[in-house]
């Protein structure tokens, strides 16, 4: 392979979120991955980092290039400058568009089990969750489209997550039909956050909710931060074609700055949408035989779990039910004893406390390592 996903770096010291805010051995659970950054992005850093000023910085129309063509390359998914506002992050943007789209006491529908900022960025602005709870049957998730049509005739706006994160599932197109049929049917503001939207397995893409839609009051919430592993460097845009929502975005965007770039961000995107694909290829076979590898070994070695299959993300969800234990107690008990920092089904809502969350991206010698932590713990635990 062209591209070095073998490596382990040392993390520590850096300032990391993932292996600098605790003290635990191995953590898996943040979503970032411990593979050294594309050497095209590296690249563009270093010649922006060799010019010695590092002043306020546009948002040139190189980035939205970037974006554009990328999307449509990969997606046919064809969008327009006009439709496109760059911001510092998803999460950022999500909470903006509450603001502006919602009042305190509001509610906002979210399908569980489902990313846990998403409860946080509810909760901490003043408004209330309602859950559209997946169906889980045969280790498989879909969606309950009978309580999805009750729960949005009291909705002001749906953040669905497309891939969805923890479960690692594309929405279909005919999923994502129905979702905006009930949208339009309840006059809701759907927002999309497909962050997670080209890590898929090879040779299979997620569909665009916009694309699979023809409702129009929608949103999309996009970055390359998880795809190329610069989450630090904070990039974001928000599409949409509904010229009303756009106007007041930026409207109200503008008056909280979050629409500027930094010094770095717009460079390292626009390389890595020109430059990565194929460094990006490589990694999703990365990433899928790392899949294979734990699947492997559960099958084998850990027979008290179940992989839920899943073909986006690089997290996986492991289903403990087998265990008898809460999520929480479970994953405090490998903390303490094995030091292996997995997250606890429970922070994804009540209907995940019976599973894990496994990050795997990251070298197989470092993969390996944790499934062998995991496997002593379940031993351990019994």
């Amino acid at each position: 392979m062209k591209y070095d996903f073998k490596s382990v770096i040392d993390r520590h010291n850096t300032n990391s979120l993932k292996w600098d805010l605790f003290d635990d051995e191995l953590p898996m659970w943040v979503a970032d991955m411990d593979f050294k950054v594309a050497p095209p992005i590296l690249d563009a850093i270093k010649k922006r980092i060799a010019h010695p000023i590092f002043a306020y910085s546009i948002v040139p129309d190189e980035l939205f290039e970037a974006y554009i063509n990328w999307w449509d390359k990969r997606y046919n998914f064809k969008m327009q400058k006009e439709d496109l506002l760059f911001l510092i992050g998803v999460m950022p943007s999500i909470t903006s568009i509450l603001r502006i789209f919602s009042d305190v006491g509001d509610n906002i529908l979210i399908q569980t089990p489902v990313y846990h900022a998403f409860f946080h960025v509810i909760e901490n602005n003043n408004r209330v969750v309602v859950e559209n709870k997946l169906k889980y049957d045969n280790y498989r998730y879909s969606i309950d489209f009978d309580d999805l049509d009750e729960k949005l005739a009291n909705v002001k706006i749906f953040l669905l997550c497309n891939p969805h994160n923890p479960i690692g599932k594309i929405w279909s197109k005919s999923d994502l039909e129905k979702i905006g049929d009930l949208c339009k049917k309840h006059d809701v503001v759907i927002v999309s956050d497909e962050i997670h939207c080209d890590l898929t397995d090879p040779g299979i893409n997620y569909n665009p909710f916009e694309l699979s839609s023809n409702y129009n009051k929608a949103i999309t919430c996009i970055s390359p931060t998880k795809t190329f592993n610069i989450a630090g460097l904070q990039s974001s845009m928000i599409h949409t074609k509904n010229k009303e929502i756009y106007n007041k975005l930026k409207e109200e965007l503008v008056k909280d700055f979050f629409i500027s770039s930094n010094a770095f961000s717009s460079i390292a995107t626009i390389a890595a949408y020109r430059e990565c694909e194929e460094w990006l290829d490589n990694l999703k076979e990365v990433l899928f035989k790392n899949k294979r590898i734990v699947n492997d070994f559960i099958e084998n070695e850990i027979p008290f779990l179940k992989l839920v299959p899943s073909n986006a993300t690089y997290l996986l969800w492991i289903d403990i039910s087998m265990l008898n234990s809460s999520s929480k107690v479970f994953c405090e008990f490998l903390r303490r004893n094995y030091g292996l920092f997995l997250s606890p089904g429970i922070q994804f809502g009540q209907n995940g406390d019976q599973f894990l969350r496994l990050n795997i991206a990251c070298p197989e010698t470092l993969l390996i390592k944790g499934l062998e932590k995991l496997k002593a713990a379940i031993n351990d635990f019994q």
